[in-house]
């Protein structure tokens, strides 16, 4: 029993250190990475259209896709900048997230992911950082699955966020209650959003099961 009581009080305190550390620990990298690309495209070195795999290359997608070329990079540039700055202050670290999820997708859906595929195995091909013919999705994957924490659990103790969560006397922001049906329809809807841009049957189906799940609440209501 002391065993289990001192790996108990052991895992609660990593857990409570982990509340400041890991959230502060992703928005630092996150940060560096975002600004480093939104500042590369502000000097001019605009490498889009002059990648090596250009020839299986689908462009933007729906509706970026009626946007010019340059309206489309300027977005990009001071986003990826003004957003990565929020990041690194954790200020409205949720709507940074999610912008920057969305900005890595379509980027994704425009220069990373394959054209065509026929298989997982050959969509996996692309599951590389140096382009080899099949798409090279590897790291804005990784961006993706860090910046997912970051709208779930938001920017952590160490943020400006909670700075006006506490002057606005809340108390702690952190919920412990289960997930429930909202919740749930939440989650698939932010998984359609990541997913929508770049395979749109995906991205449908998730959103179809969010509207399923957002209806089934309005009902039982």
């Amino acid at each position: 029993m002391n065993v289990l009581n001192g790996y108990d009080s052991t895992t609660r305190r990593l857990r409570t250190a982990g509340e400041y550390i890991w959230p502060l620990g992703l928005r630092l990298i996150l940060f560096w990475e975002f600004w480093e690309a939104g500042i590369t495209k502000l000097r001019g070195e605009n490498w889009f259209g002059e990648i090596p795999w250009a020839g299986w290359q689908k462009g933007f997608p729906f509706p970026f896709d009626v946007l010019p070329t340059d309206i489309n990079w300027f977005m990009a540039t001071w986003a990826e900048i003004l957003f990565s700055i929020a990041l690194l202050l954790g200020l409205f670290t949720r709507f940074a997230a999610v912008s920057l999820i969305v900005i890595t997708m379509v980027a994704t859906a425009a220069v990373h992911w394959p054209a065509e595929w026929d298989s997982l195995e050959a969509l996996w091909e692309g599951y590389v950082i140096t382009a080899k013919g099949a798409g090279n999705y590897k790291l804005p994957l990784l961006f993706l699955i860090m910046l997912l924490p970051l709208l779930f659990h938001g920017g952590g103790r160490i943020s400006l966020d909670r700075v006006l969560v506490l002057m606005s006397q809340r108390g702690d922001p952190q919920d412990r209650a289960a997930i429930d049906t909202a919740g749930t329809a939440m989650v698939f809807t932010v998984l359609g959003l990541a997913t929508v841009w770049v395979e749109p049957i995906w991205g449908g189906v998730l959103f179809a099961v969010a509207a399923a799940l957002g209806l089934k609440l309005t009902v039982s209501r």
